[in-house]
């Protein structure tokens, strides 16, 4: 793989090189969405052609299952490998906690679908996205909700004190449509200071699917930074 000389895109794909060192022959691979796991689904791709690797993957999204064609990555499913060997995808923040917001790409149900049914979850971003606390720069925390729901969401998500934005589709007239046929309400919420408990207030409201609140399920973090790549490990049990 080329280098990247734009310097933030160069820190993602560092991190996702580090990351794919953890890929192994015979790995059930979760494959992240968005533009900084497409890296790492390109690094395992040339893993399987230098290496004659023997993985499968398990796409996140459809644009990971395009680029998984594309880097001849074997496919598998949930229904036949409902374990997960390990999983490598990127985050919009985190903390040193290792507490993420996910979700820009619209891919956050199917992420966490995945990230819950994984042994090893790698995470990879540039240094921009660690953050002291969640919500820090305007961060929104985007939150998946059934189209029938979204008024009734966005009322309730007023009341716990957030603002919620319904996501406009790029190049085209409407809402956001996710792989599961939802839309994405992006809520704004300031600082968070206890996430897990806005996470459980969020998901009780009738016709969420989802929220953008990843606690508890990250093992690992590769940021790429200007000198190199920073760790932070904090395994779970």
């Amino acid at each position: 793989m080329k280098p990247n000389t734009d310097p933030n895109q160069e820190m993602k794909q560092n991190a996702a090189f580090e990351a794919v060192k953890h890929v192994k022959n015979g790995d059930i691979v979760g494959l992240g969405s968005g533009s900084t796991a497409a890296y790492a689904i390109k690094a395992i791709g040339e893993r399987v052609k230098k290496e004659n690797l023997h993985i499968m993957g398990i796409p996140t999204s459809y644009q990971a299952f395009q680029l998984a064609v594309t880097y001849s990555i074997p496919i598998t499913t949930l229904d036949e490998h409902p374990q997960i060997n390990i999983t490598i995808d990127g985050t919009d923040q985190v903390t040193p906690e290792l507490k993420l917001i996910k979700g820009m790409g619209a891919a956050l149900a199917r992420e966490k679908i995945v990230a819950a049914a994984s042994q090893l979850n790698v995470i990879i971003a540039d240094e921009q996205k660690k953050v002291r606390l969640l919500g820090e720069k305007g961060q929104a925390v985007p939150v998946e909700v059934l189209p029938f729901a979204t008024a009734l969401a966005k009322q309730k998500i007023a009341m716990l004190g957030g603002t919620a934005l319904v996501r406009e589709g790029k190049g085209k007239l409407g809402p956001t449509i996710t792989d599961n046929g939802n839309f994405i309400l992006d809520c704004l919420f300031g600082e968070i200071n206890e996430p897990e408990t806005l996470e459980i207030k969020v998901k009780m409201i009738p016709g969420v699917v989802e929220t953008g609140f990843f606690i508890g399920l990250t093992d690992i973090v590769y940021i790429g930074v200007k000198d190199g790549i920073e760790k932070i490990e904090r395994l779970r049990k």
